[in-house]
């Protein structure tokens, strides 16, 4: 347990203490946008890789509630989660390394974006929470834990960056997007277009839902039906 809540830390910390504050700036004027990500990147995987080996070392463990009464729901809502990673992976976004070009587009919110403009994150947010009701564990709280924080953390860190960076232009986009789900369409500031989705995206998250379902048990050693 003092391993994985190491590890949790560490991993957290990466992401949220050095990328989502002041220290990015001041590393990357020192070593250049290339060595930052570079060593960001390393740092990232080695917390990973860190956090899935202390979490693997501590189970089995107590579970501190019956997580079977949470299966049906955790099984429909991580359909909608492999839909928003799939949908939100495949979407050109503006708050996608790389993707400032369509903040100038005639209209930037499009598809997913209209929903949220971290669709990923919310969907990682999402894979969290429900493996969290149903593997009620210590182990599996801090693991499942602090990649649940991170996604929800993470868009508020990318959201103050942009701004920072981009000014008037992300203004604009984030006048008529939302990071909470649906809450600029709920505000009358976007609509909601199922076609712009892509029927091709929504079938590749589909397809994903359905190999892991039957791949979880090879993988993880457990039926999530």
């Amino acid at each position: 347990m003092i391993q994985i809540l190491l590890a949790a830390a560490f991993f957290v910390g990466v992401h949220l203490l050095v990328a989502g504050t002041g220290l990015r700036a001041r590393l990357v004027a020192r070593l250049g946008e290339r060595a930052y990500l570079g060593l960001f990147s390393l740092f990232a995987a080695v917390g990973i890789v860190w956090l899935c080996a202390a979490f693997a070392a501590a189970l089995p463990a107590e579970p501190h509630w019956n997580g079977a009464v949470y299966r049906g729901a955790a099984l429909i809502a991580m359909f909608f989660s492999f839909e928003l990673v799939a949908i939100g992976l495949t979407t050109p976004s503006p708050t996608a390394a790389g993707g400032e070009a369509a903040l100038d587009a005639a209209e930037p919110a499009r598809g997913i974006l209209r929903v949220t403009r971290h669709p990923f994150l919310w969907g990682v947010a999402l894979w969290g929470f429900c493996h969290l009701l149903v593997n009620p564990d210590a182990p599996s709280l801090l693991f499942f834990g602090s990649l649940l924080l991170l996604a929800v953390a993470g868009p508020l860190s990318i959201d103050a960056k942009r701004r920072r960076k981009h000014g008037p232009r992300w203004d604009r986009f984030a006048a008529v997007t939302s990071n909470v789900p649906f809450a600029a369409i709920a505000a009358g500031r976007n609509r909601f277009a199922l076609g712009e989705l892509g029927w091709w995206r929504i079938a590749l998250g589909a397809g994903l839902y359905a190999g892991m379902l039957a791949l979880h048990p090879m993988l993880f050693g457990a039926s999530p039906l």
